[in-house]
């Protein structure tokens, strides 16, 4: 060929501009549609979470199908989910691992699902189990699963939930029977601030990362920043959100704080102030995860690879970061 030809050849490449606009284009178009599975959202933009779906509870009393014991009950969790998380860290407060059994589920970037390592109850995914205590259903397969191996079905599938019935209802089985962490008194305080940090700070982080408009990210961002400010400030002649007791709302809290500076800044754009850097949030994390036990719930790496390795839309390369150090954490809090 000759020097002429090549040069012709060359001349017949796709502008820059034209590959970029077809490249912007292509992706932008599976993305919308990738995130549309992921994160539903409203006309706004917004990510709007699902509500879950079985919403039944271990109590006693004749009437209760789902009676206190132990030995009876599974948690099913992902370690990279916050919201089992929480069910873990209530459970290790309680001290009530040896009534209540957990088994993890891992997330398939492939199926897009909570798959076992090994089969249980005779399933290979959560989607499975879910299908086994309802046959037909087609809704979302989340974790935490409470599960009953007695009638081999979901008890409960809501973390706001099980952290009440952990708390209150398996006490003549917990080592630390008298620890109340939603105790009368102070039940519209927590409330309050379950509500408000729900909202703002433990969907909020979702909020920013699933956002799909740049006017539903600044919205969620800045609702976050604001109750991040105010829950410093709150602390600042505070031990814990509701004063010197610990309670549900610190528990809510503590799981979306220790993930906040692993995944959130970075990977959700919540970027604008690491909890570390809180002179108030930061020894406050400090001081919940050096709680007795709280520590073995927390699984850094498995954090990672969940979200860096298995949100595809938000990481397409899947690359996982090297960091960041939470040694910092076993620094004295001084709270």
């Amino acid at each position: 060929m000759t020097s002429a030809n090549k040069t012709q050849k060359k001349g017949k490449s796709l502008p820059p501009k034209l590959i970029i606009g077809l490249g912007k284009f292509v992706w932008t178009t599976l993305w919308q549609i990738m995130m549309s599975q992921l994160a539903p959202r409203n006309q706004s933009g917004e990510y709007i979470r699902p509500s879950s779906q079985f919403r039944n509870f271990v109590k006693t009393g004749e009437d209760s199908p789902y009676q206190p014991a132990a030995g009876r009950y599974t948690l099913y969790v992902g370690l990279g989910c916050p919201w089992a998380h929480r069910t873990l860290v209530v459970r290790a407060l309680k001290g009530l691992e040896d009534a209540i059994s957990v088994s993890i589920v891992a997330p398939s970037a492939d199926s897009g699902g909570w798959v076992f390592k090994n089969p249980e109850e005779g399933c290979q995914s959560l989607a499975e189990l879910y299908a086994l205590a309802e046959p037909g259903y087609s809704g979302r397969s989340t974790v935490p699963v409470l599960w009953d191996k007695e009638t081999k079905t979901i008890v409960n599938n809501e973390s706001a939930d099980i952290i009440v019935m952990l708390n209150s209802e398996f006490n003549e089985f917990a080592l630390n029977p008298r620890l109340n962490l939603y105790p009368e008194e102070l039940k519209p305080k927590i409330d309050l601030w379950n509500e408000k940090i729900y909202a703002s700070v433990n969907n909020g982080v979702y909020r920013c990362g699933f956002a799909q408009t740049q006017e539903a990210y600044n919205k969620a961002c800045d609702e976050l920043f604001t109750t991040l400010d105010e829950i410093d400030s709150a602390l600042a002649t505070s031990r814990y959100l509701c004063g010197d007791n610990l309670t549900l709302a610190d528990a809510r809290l503590f799981t979306t704080l220790f993930r906040f500076d692993i995944v959130y800044y970075g990977l959700f754009k919540c970027n604008r102030r690491r909890i570390q850097d809180y002179e108030n949030l930061g020894a406050y994390l400090r001081h919940l995860y050096q709680l007795k036990g709280i520590a073995s719930t927390c699984d850094l790496e498995s954090i990672k690879q969940d979200y860096y390795g298995n949100l595809f839309p938000l990481n397409p390369g899947g690359i996982i970061p090297s960091g960041p150090d939470m040694s910092y954490l076993w620094k004295p809090s001084n709270v």
